[in-house]
C-alpha cells in the first residue's frame, strides 16, 4: 500500500494561510529562520466589542465602524476568495435569575422579552459593505446597547470601530470617545480612582457563545487594595457586564491601577471614569508592561496633566521623563525622573506641560541595563473651573504597518505623530466620508524626538464621518493618537484614541514541502 506523507512543519505553514490568526514559531526558534523564509499574510478574522455607552438619559451616541482598502491579496480575500462581512450587534443583557420564578404569567413575560432581545442581538447595528467606506449608527439614551462583531475575508484586516457619546448635563457630563477592542485575557489600567469624588466603572464584554471568567485587582501607592468582591466575576455569553470599582473595596483611594485577567474565556476590558468636577471619558488598557513607554498626543493647551505609573514585577523602576515637542526633547523641571516601588503605583502632577505647544510623554530607564517593565497612562485636564473636560492617553505601541480610527467630522479632528528614537516618514489617508467624498493622501516626515500635530484635510465633498489611516513609510517608530473636540455650551468637550497597529497581517513562515511517497 502507498501513502503520502506531508512534513508537519508543511501542513502548519498551510493551516496558517488558511487561518491567518497569528506567527507560528517552534518553541526556541526566532520568527524568521533566515531572510525570504517568512511572509506577511491578511488576517482572515477580527473580533471587536464596544462597551456600554452611557447610563444618562441625555446622551447621544454615534458609533462608527471601518475597513481600510489593503492589498490585493486582501481585496482577495486571503486564502478562500471570500468578500466577508463586518458587524457588530448587540449584546445580549444580562439577565438576573437570583430568584426561581413560579408565577406562569411572569414566566411567559420573561420569555417573551429574552426572545425580544435574541432577535435584537441578531440585527446588525453596523454592517461595513466594502473596504474604503465607513457606516454609522447613532442612538440616543441610556439604552444604547454594548456591541460584540466579527469581521471575516477581506473585510477582516485592519477592521476598526469607534463610539462617541455627548452627555450634555449631570454626574458624566462630557464627551466621551472610544475606539472599539479586540477581546483578550489580560489588561491593566493605570488611573482609576475609588474616591467619593469618582464613578468608575469596569466594563467587560464578551463575545464568544460560553461563559468568561474575570478578576479584578487593585494596586494604590501602598501596594494591593483589599478586595474579595473582584475575584471570579461571570461574564455570561455575548453579554457585557459593568462594576463600579469602589463596590470592590472600603477603601476610597484617588490614584489607582487596576489589573484585570480571565480565568476563563476572554473578554474585552474598558473603564468608564466620571469625576464630579471635570467630566467623564473612557480610560483604554495601557499598552503591555515595557521598559520604555510613549504617550502620543497630549493637547497643546492642556491645562493639567498627570502621569500614573505601575510596576508589576518584582523589582523598582526609575525611569527618565521626557516630553516630545514640536521641536525637541525636554525633562520637565522638577520632574526629570520618577521612581516606581514594586507593587505600587506613582503619580507625578505635570501641570501645564505643553505650554502651548503638541507633545508626547516618553518615559526611559534611568539605567539602560535596568529596564524594569512598567505600565502607565495620563490623565489629561483642559479647561478650568466649571469648564474642565477630561480624556486619558494611555501608554501605547507604534502605529507599525498601519492603524486607523474612525468618527472623524468636518471640524474637531487633530491627528499626533510622534517619533521618539530617529526621524520617520508617514502616510496619512482620509477616507471616504460613510455619505460621500473623496479619499485624500499626504505625507509627513517627524523628526526624531519631536511631535508633529496636524489638523486633517477633511475629503472633498465629505457627508457624514470620515476615518484616518497612518501608515509607516520609512524610518523608525512612531506612535500616535487622534483628539477630537466637539465644543458644548461653552465647554471645549474632547477625547483621545490612540492608534497602535491594527494588526492586519500575520507573518506567515514558508518550508518546503515533504511531499515524498513511501511504501509501507
Amino acid at each position: 500500500m502507498k501513502s503520502t506523507h506531508l512534513s508537519l512543519i508543511a501542513g502548519t505553514v498551510a493551516l496558517a494561510a488558511i487561518t491567518g490568526f497569528a506567527t507560528l514559531n517552534a518553541p526556541g526558534e526566532p520568527a524568521a529562520a533566515e531572510a525570504g523564509s517568512a511572509s506577511s499574510l491578511p488576517v482572515e478574522r477580527s473580533s471587536l466589542v464596544c462597551p456600554a455607552p452611557s447610563t444618562s438619559d441625555l446622551a447621544e451616541t454615534q458609533y462608527t465602524s471601518y475597513t481600510p482598502p489593503g492589498s490585493e491579496t486582501a481585496k482577495g480575500g486571503g486564502a478562500k476568495g471570500e468578500e466577508g462581512t463586518a458587524e457588530l450587534k448587540p449584546a445580549l443583557p444580562v439577565l438576573d435569575d437570583d430568584e426561581v420564578e413560579t408565577d406562569p404569567k411572569k414566566i411567559k413575560k420573561a420569555e417573551e422579552a429574552a426572545k425580544k432581545a435574541k432577535a435584537q442581538a441578531d440585527k446588525p447595528v453596523l454592517a461595513v459593505k466594502e473596504p474604503g467606506t465607513p457606516v454609522l449608527a447613532e442612538a440616543d439614551g441610556s439604552a444604547a446597547p454594548a456591541l460584540v462583531g466579527t469581521a471575516t475575508g477581506r473585510l477582516a484586516p485592519g477592521w476598526a470601530a469607534q463610539q462617541t457619546t455627548t452627555v450634555t448635563a449631570g454626574g458624566a457630563r462630557g464627551l466621551l470617545g472610544v475606539s472599539c477592542t479586540a477581546p483578550d485575557t489580560d489588561f491593566w489600567f493605570p488611573g482609576v480612582s475609588t474616591a467619593r469624588s469618582r464613578q468608575d466603572y469596569v466594563h467587560l464584554t464578551n463575545p464568544d457563545d460560553s461563559a468568561a471568567v474575570a478578576d479584578i485587582e487593585l494596586f494604590g501607592a501602598k501596594g494591593a487594595v483589599t478586595s474579595e468582591v473582584g475575584d471570579g466575576v461571570t461574564v455570561p455569553a455575548r453579554s457585557s457586564v459593568a462594576l463600579l470599582l469602589s463596590t470592590l473595596t472600603d477603601e476610597a483611594v484617588n490614584d489607582l491601577t487596576a489589573h484585570v485577567t480571565t480565568r476563563s474565556g476572554r473578554v474585552g476590558g474598558v473603564v468608564l471614569t466620571a469625576d464630579d468636577g471635570s467630566g467623564a471619558d473612557w480610560l483604554t488598557a495601557a499598552a503591555d508592561p515595557s521598559g520604555t513607554l510613549v504617550m502620543p498626543g497630549i493637547p497643546a493647551d492642556a491645562t493639567s496633566v498627570q502621569l500614573v505609573a505601575f510596576a508589576p514585577g518584582e523589582n523598582d523602576a526609575d525611569v527618565k521623563v521626557q516630553l516630545m515637542g514640536k521641536n525637541t526633547t525636554f525633562a520637565p523641571a522638577g520632574n526629570d525622573t520618577l521612581h516606581i516601588k514594586s507593587g505600587m503605583t506613582a503619580t507625578i502632577d505635570l501641570k501645564d506641560i505643553t505650554r502651548g505647544e503638541p507633545g508626547s510623554l516618553r518615559l526611559t530607564p534611568v539605567e539602560k541595563n535596568r529596564a524594569t517593565p512598567i505600565v502607565a497612562a495620563l490623565r489629561v485636564v483642559r479647561g478650568t473651573g466649571a469648564k474642565q473636560e477630561i480624556a486619558y492617553i494611555p501608554a501605547t505601541g507604534p502605529v507599525g504597518a498601519r492603524a486607523s480610527v474612525t468618527d472623524n467630522r468636518a471640524k474637531g479632528s487633530t491627528l499626533s505623530l510622534a517619533a521618539p528614537a530617529a526621524t520617520a516618514k508617514v502616510k496619512v489617508t482620509t477616507s471616504a466620508g460613510s455619505g460621500g467624498g473623496e479619499p485624500a493622501v499626504e505625507t509627513y516626515t517627524v523628526k526624531a524626538g519631536t511631535t508633529t500635530a496636524i489638523t486633517p484635510k477633511p475629503p472633498a465633498g465629505l457627508k457624514g464621518a470620515y476615518a484616518l489611516t497612518v501608515e509607516t513609510v520609512s524610518g523608525g517608530p512612531v506612535h500616535a493618537s487622534r483628539a477630537l473636540v466637539l465644543p458644548e455650551g461653552g465647554v471645549q468637550m474632547f477625547t483621545i484614541q490612540t492608534l497602535p497597529d491594527d494588526g492586519g497581517t500575520v507573518v506567515v513562515p514558508s518550508a518546503r514541502q515533504d511531499l515524498s511517497v513511501l511504501d509501507d
